[in-house]
């Protein structure tokens, strides 16, 4: 008896595994493909780095991407390599793009900027240009806010001169969390929050990361899938 009762319990936590495999399956299959009603979100698009690899970008926009952030620059130090490459892939597919630059609490405003400027082309043809405001796990300072606010806004003006344009600002939740960016900077706001609408900042967002999980054709592995509010 306690042998078929043991068996019973193999066979019922068999089954159970079973069956979260299958539906974790199934939510992984809605997740990858997931994107918010363009009926809601007409201008949808994506934002990239090195970490993608090489973009077929003719394919990528075929699927409905209407414009790319692309990496250029990661604090004063890190140019990303495949810049060049992307912003010409997505300019022949007919694509909108956009410079984008990871602040670095741990680097000099002026440094970021000289970085910035050198890096990304003058055109009126590109979009404002975003500056990415979350923690890095290569960088332990946390200085106070008024400090942060004087720097970023040094860091703005310079490459807001050379763009032509004002920068849009992609805060993660954390970093708007200790340094109430939005209060204190009187910008466009990108915000990041997988599947609901984030609220996180005092400023209503303009453009929202609605996902890291998506996967499209032309592209490796996941990507920032973002949606313009109209």
């Amino acid at each position: 008896m306690a042998n078929r009762n043991t068996r019973k319990t193999l066979i019922s936590l068999a089954t159970i595994a079973v069956v979260l495999l299958v539906i974790a399956f199934i939510i992984r299959n809605i997740a990858i493909g997931w994107a918010p009603s363009r009926d809601q979100y007409p201008v949808q698009g994506i934002s990239v780095d090195a970490s993608n690899g090489d973009i077929i970008w003719h394919v990528a926009g075929a699927t409905g991407v209407d414009f790319a952030y692309i990496q250029a620059t990661d604090g004063s130090t890190k140019r990303d390599p495949k810049f060049a490459a992307n912003i010409k892939g997505a300019r022949e597919a007919g694509i909108r793009y956009g410079a984008l630059h990871n602040y670095s609490l741990c680097r000099l405003a002026t440094d970021q900027a000289t970085m910035f400027v050198t890096t990304v082309p003058r055109g009126d043809n590109m979009l404002p240009p975003a500056v990415r405001l979350a923690f890095d796990n290569g960088c332990g300072d946390r200085p106070g806010r008024a400090l942060v606010l004087s720097e970023l806004n040094m860091f703005l003006n310079q490459i807001e001169a050379h763009s032509e344009k004002p920068a849009i600002l992609a805060v993660s939740r954390e970093f708007e969390e200790m340094y109430n960016i939005s209060s204190g900077i009187d910008r466009t706001f990108w915000l990041e929050a997988n599947f609901f609408p984030p609220d996180y900042a005092t400023k209503p967002w303009v453009m929202w990361r609605a996902s890291d999980m998506r996967r499209i054709s032309g592209v490796d592995g996941p990507i920032n899938w973002n949606v313009v509010r109209p």
